[in-house]
């Protein structure tokens, strides 16, 4: 019982995190000292010869705080963004400027000595301005009418989903910016209330976001834990200019 409160509550700090542009959950667990942990586990799902139960146990009693934070923030948020948007915008830039040097002082020793992997850093804040710049998003967002989805907003909520998730299992950039970013984070955040409020209407865009989550998760984890274990230091040099950029 003492295991799944403590894991159940680092879950729910993942997921105060992850909803919130500023801080990914990735971060969250990072300090927190379970990331490791956490990026294993998601591995061994998508991997053959591995301890899925031992696994799932962990990432469901992960699962359960995350889903009562999600739930908690997404009716709070909604409300508080839509009334205090300069407010909200500004703890979040706060988030993201607490989250550098958290990020640095873990990583000191990866750091140290390595600054010809400054380029990553450029690159990083590179990709964020590029996605600022480019995405289809006015300054209000994307208008999500779920009385008449296209394929076009479908495919874009998909592609969304994956990279947001991708974002999120990293420790730097939030998945939430990323949303933020491209237009997405007023309307999922939206959709999420809703449905809490049985307007099931709003369903189906949900559906489509999460089915983009779950294929992000499939095809980018290996790519993070291998990024992590051989290339550590480049990856924590990218993840500071995502941050930076974001």
């Amino acid at each position: 019982m003492k295991k799944l409160i403590i894991t159940a509550l680092q879950g729910f700090c993942m997921a105060l995190a992850d909803s919130v542009p500023g801080v990914s959950g990735g971060t969250v667990a990072f300090v927190l000292g379970f990331y490791e942990k956490f990026i294993n586990s998601l591995n061994a799902l998508v991997s053959k010869n591995s301890d899925k139960k031992g696994s799932l146990k962990f990432l469901g009693k992960l699962g359960i705080g995350w889903v009562i934070g999600l739930v908690l923030a997404s009716l709070i948020l909604s409300n508080v963004f839509e009334t205090h948007i300069y407010a909200i915008s500004s703890l979040f830039i706060g988030f993201i400027l607490f989250a550098i040097p958290t990020i640095i002082k873990e990583e000191k020793e990866i750091l140290k000595g390595k600054y010809k992997y400054l380029i990553f850093t450029l690159i990083g804040i590179a990709v964020v301005a590029l996605l600022t710049y480019f995405n289809p998003a006015s300054g209000g967002g994307i208008k999500v009418d779920v009385n008449n989805l296209n394929i076009g907003l479908c495919i874009y909520v998909f592609l969304v989903g994956m990279v947001a998730i991708s974002a999120m299992i990293l420790p730097g950039i939030s998945g939430s910016t990323i949303l933020l970013i491209c237009g997405l984070y007023m309307p999922i955040i939206s959709s999420i209330k809703e449905v809490l409020h049985l307007q099931l209407s709003y369903l189906p865009i949900l559906i489509v976001f999460g089915f983009g989550v779950l294929t992000g998760i499939a095809l980018i984890i290996k790519l993070v834990k291998k990024a992590l274990e051989k290339y550590r230091s480049q990856t924590v040099y990218t993840i500071i200019g995502l941050m930076i950029g974001s």
